[in-house]
């Protein structure tokens, strides 16, 4: 299925039907692995994972009323670094979910995590985690500051901490400004 008719399915039916969620909340996201997600391999593509990740932030987004607020303003969130780690392969016609919630905030942006899960007998398996560093931008031009993030939602930011090595990879992870000279040199 291409991914533009898997994104109008979750937005305008799953999120719809999907519970209210707050901004500290996991929002999942159900999916099945279908014949045009696969590699020559028979499992799910790597690059496939990147892509649903985009439909399960929006899912998050569009429950907990962020994207409300973005469209009201005038934002869109763009993702600048993500990580993701495999665990167990994701095969054809399986049923998976993708949890995500936001982890907090730098002082540029915000940071999510995302699990591919399966059902078990102890509860949802995670098959791979991802974590997302996404910057907020401005229609008319420029970036949106963290502080007026939190403010206008109304974030408690004591409800969101970052862990430590994710806070280090975000800073590593980082690319100069698209103001500065970031010439392609091989060392």
């Amino acid at each position: 299925m291409h991914m533009i008719f898997r994104t109008l399915w979750h937005l305008q039916i799953t999120s719809r039907r999907g519970p209210r969620l707050g901004l500290a909340d996991v929002s999942v996201s159900p999916f099945r692995v279908w014949p045009t997600d696969l590699d020559m391999l028979n499992h799910m593509n790597n690059g496939k994972y990147f892509s649903i990740m985009d439909v399960g932030r929006f899912d998050l987004i569009k429950r907990n009323g962020i994207w409300d607020l973005f469209q009201q303003e005038g934002w869109y969130p763009v993702v600048v670094a993500q990580t993701i780690t495999y665990r167990k392969s994701l095969n054809p016609w399986k049923k998976f979910a993708i949890e995500s919630r936001i982890l907090g905030f730098d002082d540029q942006a915000v940071y999510m995590e995302q699990r591919f899960t399966r059902p078990s007998s102890g509860g949802p398996e995670i098959y791979a985690r991802a974590v997302v560093r996404a910057r907020l931008l401005r229609r008319a031009g420029g970036t949106v500051p963290i502080a007026e993030l939190i403010e206008k939602t109304g974030a408690d930011t004591a409800n969101f901490v970052v862990p430590a090595d994710i806070l280090t990879w975000g800073q590593q992870s980082r690319l100069p400004s698209t103001r500065d000279d970031a010439t392609s040199v091989w060392e």
